[in-house]
């Protein structure tokens, strides 16, 4: 009977050694679930906005040459300190794709057999035509107007409101020349979409328009600079029936203009060019295209 109770204890004793073998190592697979698991996943998501904000970047230079474009993906990618994750680079008329490609190494799934396991992610980031934005300036350009990119234009501002050939000077906050040369300064702080109906503003305030453009072209030197003031989002309207002594017009969508100089103090005109270019803002279903561009990342 001892015997026998012996051999049953040395078999329970033998499975419990099985048991805790099999447990310990559940355990251990758990673990490097988890913690590599968790490696994986903080690549993962690491990655993912790193080409997020490698195209977003990117795009706002689809308008320009390729080589600039090309300049700015590896300098953000250098200061996330992923430029050997670039796998592949394609950029097209109105949008660029990044793919990126990381290897992480695993500590205790290799006790498994895996040793590595590649990351990808990928961003695509296009142009799409501006049909709501902030910071507009109180001037409108007619949308009947064809517009030729990098040509010098001398653009009238007068007293007149909004005729073929004419900027018009817009009411977009309240009457009076010191708010309109306060919003040419630093741009309308309210929103403008397609399909709004916004106002000219009568009188003659070529005056302010001269003091507001000279300030404004002492701000910065080139188009280049995102942040330079000289470039102004300007309206692109279509004239309504006139209403007294100023004239309703029709929002159809946004366009830049570069100032170069006021022309003269005698001439009531503004002198520049008109640019594409990407810059903050919504896209808006008949927006018309005069080169103001909003960017989105595309699924």
């Amino acid at each position: 009977m001892m015997n026998k109770l012996k051999s049953l204890f040395k078999k329970e004793q033998g499975n419990v050694i099985v048991l805790t073998s099999l447990a310990f190592t559940a355990l251990i697979g758990l673990t490097g679930l988890v913690i590599d698991g968790g490696s994986l996943y903080m690549t993962k998501t690491h990655l993912q906005k790193v080409a997020n904000a490698t195209a977003l970047s990117g795009a706002q230079e689809l308008t320009g040459e390729t080589e600039t474009i090309k300049k700015i993906v590896d300098d953000v990618l250098n200061s996330h300190h992923e430029i050997a994750s670039l796998e592949q680079l394609e950029i097209e008329n109105h949008s660029i794709t990044v793919e990126l490609k990381k290897p992480v190494h695993f500590n205790f799934i290799t006790l498994f057999g895996f040793d590595t396991l590649d990351v990808r992610a990928q961003a695509t980031a296009r142009l799409g035509t501006m049909g709501r934005a902030y910071g507009a300036a109180p001037l409108g350009i007619d949308e009947s107007i064809p517009l030729e990119y990098g040509v010098i234009y001398d653009l009238k501002v007068d007293e007149q409101g909004v005729n073929i050939g004419n900027f018009g000077i817009l009411r977009l906050e309240g009457p009076g020349a010191q708010v309109y040369e306060d919003n040419l300064k630093y741009g309308f702080d309210g929103e403008l979409k397609v399909g709004d109906i916004v106002y000219t503003q009568p009188g003659n305030i070529a005056g302010k328009t001269r003091e507001a453009v000279d300030y404004l072209v002492t701000t910065c030197d080139s188009p280049e600079d995102r942040t330079c003031r000289r470039v102004l989002l300007i309206p692109v309207i279509k004239p309504q029936h006139k209403q007294g002594g100023s004239m309703p017009v029709e929002i159809k969508g946004f366009a830049y203009f570069y100032l170069t100089e006021q022309d003269s103090e005698d001439d009531k005109t503004v002198r520049g060019y008109f640019l594409e270019r990407a810059g903050t803002g919504f896209e808006e279903p008949g927006a018309s295209n005069k080169g103001a561009y909003t960017i989105r990342l595309s699924e």
